[in-house]
């Protein structure tokens, strides 16, 4: 219900529809987004994140996902990536959504890892904002995160060297 309030304030839309039409929303919204899953194959992942994941594999750091979705370990498995996490945190771990830092808190939970030891890597505001008020590092993917730490265009930009660089300017 939360994501479907974000998209009708973003299209203007907010307090159009009566608590039963919201519901009906949403539930069309989330099968629709649950059909369009089963289109997922290993040729969906975007470009250089086999890499990177191999990369930071190799270089045996904790790799944790955050995901406000319940569909995330299906997803990884559709993209044949499901190997590459160490631990999977998805909405049945938290009550508050993004941009509350709880799914990043319990993705660094999950790795047994500090959050102030951690870099999260984001393609929205509200994921940027939860990582930095989790005390992480941010990475944003995509234009306008202004606030992410490290701003990528695409993930072709994403590598083990920038990341490490970044970890590397970072302040205390």
């Amino acid at each position: 219900m939360e994501s479907l309030q974000r998209i009708l304030r973003q299209g203007g839309k907010e307090g159009a529809f009566s608590d039963k039409q919201c519901l009906a929303l949403a539930s069309k919204k989330n099968a629709l987004y649950v059909q369009s899953l089963a289109s997922l194959t290993q040729d969906s992942l975007l470009p250089g994140i086999r890499d990177v994941l191999a990369e930071i594999r190799a270089a045996k750091v904790k790799i944790g996902l955050a995901s406000v979705s319940l569909n995330a370990p299906g997803i990884l498995h559709a993209l044949g990536i499901q190997n590459a996490f160490d631990f999977c945190a998805d909405a049945s771990l938290i009550v508050c959504s993004k941009p509350d830092p709880e799914i990043f808190l319990a993705a660094c939970s999950g790795l047994n890892v500090r959050p102030e030891a951690a870099m999260g890597i984001e393609d929205a505001p509200a994921g940027v904002e939860a990582i930095n008020a989790a005390g992480m590092l941010s990475v944003g993917i995509g234009s306008g995160l202004i606030h992410a730490g490290l701003q990528l265009h695409s993930t072709r930009e994403l590598t083990w060297k920038c990341l490490t660089d970044f970890w590397a300017s970072r302040t205390y």
